[in-house]
């Protein structure tokens, strides 16, 4: 007796194909290093925001000294990362989307762990958007070198 073929979960999913003729699973298109970029730019906004302010400091020479122009390039740093997190974190989004499996994609399919990966790239982002407005905040408030 033959068992009833059981519809796979992944069988409705775009995939494409490799020069070979086989079917691309969708971790071999995406990497880990997508999970690591939202807090990997917001550590590298944290260390240029205080390395700017510390030289721009210690090369004004009194505690009273403001920012100045230091400021506008640490907006600057606010806004690049900001962008950069939010772009990391839409294609987090886009591959939580992928398919049209539903919630929660705790299967053991390619498909439900690219989806979980994804979740899980969105989720960074979003802590590490928070995690540089928090930095952004430190150069609203404080305007000297106090």
């Amino acid at each position: 007796m033959t068992r009833p073929a059981r519809p796979h979960a992944d069988a409705r999913e775009h995939r494409t194909h490799d020069g070979r003729g086989h079917a691309a699973l969708p971790e071999r298109r995406a990497s880990l290093w997508l999970l690591t970029a939202g807090p990997t730019v917001w550590a590298l906004h944290f260390l240029a925001c205080y390395v700017t302010a510390a030289i721009w400091c210690a090369k004004a020479g009194s505690a009273g000294a403001t920012l100045g122009d230091a400021r506008t390039a640490l907006w600057a740093y606010t806004a690049v990362a900001l962008v950069a997190i939010t772009w990391f974190g839409a294609r987090g989004l886009r591959g939580h989307r992928l398919g049209d499996a539903t919630l929660p994609h705790d299967d053991d399919t390619p498909g439900d762990r690219h989806r979980f990966l994804g979740f899980a790239t969105l989720l960074l982002c979003g802590l590490s958007f928070v995690a540089v407005v928090y930095v952004a905040l430190a150069v609203a408030v404080i305007g000297t070198c106090r």
